[in-house]
């Protein structure tokens, strides 16, 4: 009986630090699956406005290689956030790292929304963060 409560006690401690370590990053868990869906739904249509063939296959491929990436990002963000960030009072490490890597998807969403609209406009969420004041380029047509 005694070695059942040290398996379940080693057990509960594994479990309490996997815990420990995974709910701060829960909402970047959340906030990459709305990302990978809408740029999925948005790269979808874009790929029709380009009359271009959709295969689910390949979409499905490449959706749930995004969300291995995404996955292993959140794990390396969380790892970066409790090595450097707790040691060096940086408790935004791991928000810091996501927004990098969120900011590229949402610049793809919203290059895949307008390019389906049929608009030639360009949006950089970083310049935002560079405290420039247009995140929006709307390119000229090309006269040929």
């Amino acid at each position: 009986m005694d070695e059942r409560n040290v398996i379940g006690g080693i057990t509960t401690a594994a479990l309490s630090g996997c815990i420990e370590f995974l709910e701060p990053l829960r909402w970047f868990f959340l906030l990459g699956l709305i990302l990978i869906l809408a740029d999925l739904r948005f790269g979808i249509s874009a790929a029709k406005v380009r009359k271009e063939k959709v295969r689910t296959s390949r979409a499905v491929r490449r959706t749930i290689n995004k969300i291995i990436d995404y996955l292993c990002w959140i794990f390396t963000a969380g790892a970066l956030g409790a090595t450097f960030g707790v040691s060096f009072g940086i408790t935004t490490l791991p928000a810091l790292v996501m927004l990098v890597v969120y900011g590229i998807e949402i610049n793809s969403c919203f290059a895949n929304y307008f390019e389906a609209k049929g608009k030639k406009i360009k949006v950089n969420i970083f310049k935002f963060f560079a405290k420039k004041s247009d995140i929006i380029e709307v390119e000229e047509e090309e006269t040929k």
